[in-house]
């Protein structure tokens, strides 16, 4: 099995890699030939149903909401490297998203969370080393003219987690059928710039900051890096493989992109993310005029947590923890208003 190309920087970079249950950056990297992450025992309840969804060889799991007047559709989007439309990857099982389109759902919602190209139900889409933000941009458009053909409704809401902001975000820029975005837990700067955050937010990162720095400042003026002589932490971390899929995604800023959407666009932050800070989110509402809700205590894989960070991380690891309420409240009174 291949490497994971995601790392929580402020957690020692030197000594391990993560997936994106640790980390705002990534590259996908994964063995596209792994089963599906296992799920956890949630199952769905009487007031909705569940079944996979196939658009081309794009693969999704399309929650229906109770059959109520003026039910509406959101798309869903995770976040970056191997993860899947649960939330999950082979270190990280929340259930966050899978929890997110149940709230929803029980609030005549339905919704289609989508596993990205070449990973888990649409492994067999491409090779999913070989993307960039316009690839996912353009699966996303296709994925919400599906949501409009399934729901028999004009347009349809793109949400993305963490980096899955991103990605909905330039996919909007194009759709003509979209009615609004929701960016939960997105990150508000270049990523360039929050992963050298995360860098240096760990001391133990000092023998290979220079080296990782000088990097990203080649990948970010679109040239791709030698990494034969980099310390082994860093060889995972910038892999050839992924080196053109970081070019693209440094090459864009997040808040740049929302001043070009002309749909309403809802921002929800967790107060105790360790990954996204509220600083960021403050960046993006600051773009489009419009301040971000800031859910108390909530973190990246939007749960309540405690702001420490070891106990804040031992919840991206219970799957049978609910998500915070009021997360699911936000986007519902969203949606119902911009329906």
């Amino acid at each position: 099995m291949r490497s994971f190309f995601v790392i929580l920087a402020s957690l020692a970079v030197v000594t391990s890699c993560g997936s994106d249950g640790a980390a705002d950056i990534s590259a996908p990297q994964v063995d596209t030939q792994e089963p599906h992450i296992s799920r956890s025992s949630i199952e769905p309840e009487i007031d909705f149903i569940e079944e996979e969804i196939v658009l081309d060889a794009l693969g999704g799991m399309w929650t229906q909401a109770a059959d109520k007047d003026g039910v509406s559709m959101v798309i869903m989007v995770p976040g970056s490297g191997p993860t899947d439309r649960d939330g999950n990857n082979q270190v990280m099982k929340s259930n966050s998203l899978r929890y997110l389109a149940h709230g929803l759902a029980k609030e005549g919602i339905s919704s289609i969370r989508v596993d990205k190209r070449g990973m888990f139900a649409s492994a067999d889409a491409g090779d999913a080393n070989h993307v960039s933000v316009e690839i996912y941009a353009r699966d996303y458009r296709a994925w919400a003219e599906k949501g409009v053909s399934v729901s028999d409704r004009e347009c349809v809401f793109l949400l993305g987690h963490s980096e899955g902001g991103l990605m909905v975000s330039a996919a909007a820029l194009m759709a003509k059928n979209i009615c609004g975005i929701i960016l939960v837990a997105a990150p508000g700067r270049p990523l360039g710039d929050v992963l050298r955050e995360q860098l240096k937010a760990n001391p133990a990162n000092i023998i290979i900051l220079k080296d990782a720095e000088a990097a990203i400042s080649t990948l970010e003026a679109g040239e791709r890096v030698d990494v034969s002589n980099y310390h082994s932490a860093l060889k995972g971390l910038f892999n050839p493989a992924v080196q053109d899929y970081l070019i693209s995604v440094f090459a864009v800023d997040p808040a740049d992109i929302l001043t070009r959407i002309d749909v309403p666009i809802l921002i929800i932050q967790g107060e105790n993310d360790i990954q996204v800070s509220v600083a960021q989110a403050e960046r993006l509402g600051q773009a489009i005029g419009q301040p971000p809700v800031v859910i108390e205590g909530m973190n990246h894989v939007l749960k309540a947590a405690p702001a420490s960070r070891l106990a804040n991380l031992a919840t991206y690891n219970s799957p049978d923890t609910p998500i915070d309420p009021m997360v699911v409240s936000a986007i519902a009174n969203f949606i119902h208003t911009h329906r």
